[in-house]
């Protein structure tokens, strides 16, 4: 059963009706149904993320996340974590006030800097942390290129391992670009060596990520997740299902 059910859905937030359930289907599809778990959102403020917050991409992400996120926890609300060079905004989106929410966010926001991945994930951590929370998180984590401090990133992710905390990174972008090689690194460090279990995924939404379809962009979203909920689980990462 769904944290939130489809009449709430259709009661606050009757724009993402669609989204919720095709992100219903890729969670059955992967085994995750009834799954209860924390969702985030980090999005890359950068200067060249611009097209995409004017084209509404970076909304529509946000929109898909909290379709996901109804059915994983209850509160309606998804942390969202805005970085460029340092972290510009901590903040939500809520299914009763969502639309044009992240237009908002940013006209608040200043200059858009440069790409730093380490200190968007230790405010993830932090809040995580300070929730109280034992329950598994899903972080989707966007960007249109690798940071400008390649070892912090992957020490943060390393460390991070030991931690409730999946994170799903989600590339803007030209897919010949070589900014991203770095991301497909990063996806594919080695365990136990670095990190004790694999606790990220990476995967390429194109230059024009709203044409990706719903149900391809949850299946990608949430692939992996059951693989690492079983290695979290086989290690104490996450207490054992009832």
């Amino acid at each position: 059963m769904a944290a939130i059910s489809l009449s709430k859905v259709e009661e606050t937030a009757p724009a993402l009706v669609n989204l919720y359930k095709s992100a219903g289907v890729s969670l059955r599809k992967h085994g995750l149904d009834g799954l209860r778990a924390a969702v985030y959102l980090v999005v890359d403020y950068s200067g060249s993320m611009k097209p995409y917050y004017q084209d509404g991409s970076v909304q529509a992400l946000a929109d898909r996340v909290l379709g996901l996120s109804a059915h994983l926890d209850d509160d309606g609300t998804v942390p969202v974590v805005f970085f460029s060079t340092d972290v510009d905004a901590e903040t939500e989106i809520a299914l009763a006030d969502h639309q044009g929410r992240i237009e908002r966010i940013v006209a608040g926001l200043g200059h858009m800097g440069k790409t730093s991945y380490h200190l968007a994930m230790d405010a993830v951590i932090d809040h995580y942390l300070d929730s109280g929370s034992r329950e598994p998180a899903l972080v989707v984590f966007q960007t249109d290129g690798g940071p400008i401090n390649k070892l912090a990133a992957e020490r943060y992710l390393c460390k991070a391992a030991r931690l409730p905390l999946f994170w799903q990174f989600i590339g803007f972008g030209d897919a010949r670009s070589k900014q991203f090689d770095y991301l497909r690194k990063l996806d594919d460090l080695s365990v136990p060596d670095k990190r004790v279990v694999d606790n990220a995924g990476f995967f390429h939404a194109g230059s024009e990520p709203r044409k990706v379809s719903d149900a391809e962009l949850y299946d990608r979203l949430v692939g992996e997740f059951p693989k690492w909920l079983v290695a979290a689980r086989a290690q104490g990462i996450i207490p054992p299902r009832a």
